[in-house]
């Protein structure tokens, strides 16, 4: 939704805001999950200076911003696009925040990424093309792919 985010921007998640409506931790808390996670910096610190780093180092730009969780599966109309502008996202996908909120909970520390596929509907007027979106991800893996690879060098797991 960020409007200088063009399809094919390769974004580092800095925050996130649920909208699915649902929280994978509601009911009886797992072995080693702790039922109130602090959410206060759900995407390590540490690890989005690395991928910032790595990126600038294999010249791959890497943009900043808040993802915004919705349900799904339908892509977003116009007008949730330009409430999702004002509550603050940068962009939105239909995955990684219940990924993040469990792993928060048993206290793993997260990096996460976002690829820009397309401008959020309305923005441009032309309709959007699911084709096109994996079309757009497919191209824009293997940039991620050598940041994710960068990180995990310099944290000595590769």
């Amino acid at each position: 939704m960020r409007r200088t985010f063009p399809g094919g921007t390769l974004m580092l998640i800095a925050n996130h805001i649920n909208l699915m409506w649902r929280n994978p931790l509601i009911g009886q808390p797992e072995p080693g999950e702790q039922r109130f996670p602090i959410m206060h910096e759900p995407y390590d610190a540490e690890l989005r200076t690395l991928a910032r780093g790595v990126a600038r180092d294999m010249g791959i730009r890497l943009e900043e911003g808040v993802y915004v969780g919705l349900l799904g599966p339908s892509y977003e109309t116009p007008a949730e696009v330009r409430m999702l502008e004002r509550l603050g996202a940068d962009a939105v996908g239909m995955s990684t925040v219940p990924e993040v909120l469990v792993a928060r909970s048993r206290g793993i520390r997260c990096l996460g990424f976002s690829i820009i596929t397309n401008p959020g509907a309305g923005i441009t007027g032309e309709a959007l093309s699911h084709e096109d979106v994996l079309a757009v991800s497919e191209r824009v893996a293997r940039r991620l792919s050598v940041v994710l690879k960068g990180v995990l060098q310099r944290l000595n797991l590769a």
